[in-house]
């Protein structure tokens, strides 16, 4: 699953057969710049993999259920592992920008909880959330990085409705609660993969930095323009995790 600026990821995969969004029965389409908007099937790293060219948000006017939607159609392709990325906002002060922040844990603060409804038979009632993102796939994503020399940081993701950048207040406050980075995404898409099973591994690019001393203006064109300066390190270590799968 592709975020903001990381869609060039697509271009790694071969033997692809595409499926633009507006061309598949009940699915949303993105209408966010830098998302391409393709479900793609093809290899990559020898192997077979089903890739989102763009995702869907909340602050879109999409329900959970169209942000999700997504997943389900994963699940009941026979998915078994979910690699998902984004672009997100620092408040960590070891953070740089371009840096790529393995997520460890999100505190999720939707208005709306994406299992809310009648409970699907693909998990229980009220599931488990102690290991939402997978340990091993975690240390695998480490040792890989390590074996190439590419810095790698840990962190909490914050998931935010959007669509306003944070103000230096909220940083803080984020950061008080124990977030490391912040974004509009991922966290429900994760949440619905966790439910059916299926095990998760998020990467955050490290976009623009908030809550410090000095504030700092960002735009979703310098958003972008990071995400893209990352894109070759991250496709690096996912490439490398998906051959070992």
């Amino acid at each position: 699953m592709l975020g903001t600026g990381l869609g060039q990821l697509a271009s790694e995969i071969t033997d692809t057969y595409e499926f633009p969004y507006t061309e598949i029965p009940n699915f949303p389409v993105s209408t966010v710049e830098g998302h391409a908007g393709k479900l793609i099937f093809g290899k990559l790293g020898g192997v077979d993999i089903l890739a989102m060219q763009g995702r869907f948000h909340y602050y879109e006017g999409y329900n959970m259920k169209d942000v999700t939607f997504p997943v389900r159609v994963m699940y009941e392709l026979g998915i078994k592992t979910l690699f998902v990325s984004n672009a997100a906002g620092g408040m960590n002060s070891d953070f740089k920008i371009g840096d790529l922040m393995i997520i460890t844990d999100h505190i999720n603060l939707f208005p709306e909880h994406p299992l809310r409804g009648k409970n699907f038979p693909t998990g229980p009632r009220f599931p488990d959330m102690h290991e939402t993102y997978d340990h091993e796939l975690i240390a695998q994503a480490d040792a890989i990085a390590k074996e190439k020399g590419i810095r790698v940081m840990h962190g909490v993701y914050v998931g935010v409705q959007g669509p306003t950048f944070e103000t230096p207040a909220e940083y803080r406050m984020y950061r008080i609660m124990g977030g490391d980075a912040i974004g509009m995404s991922t966290v429900p898409e994760v949440i619905v993969a966790h439910h059916c099973g299926i095990k998760t591994f998020g990467v955050s690019v490290i976009t623009d930095l908030g809550g410090f001393d000095v504030p700092v203006e960002v735009s979703h064109e310098e958003v972008q323009e990071a995400a893209n300066m990352a894109q070759p390190l991250m496709t690096e270590i996912m490439r490398e995790m998906i051959k070992r799968a």
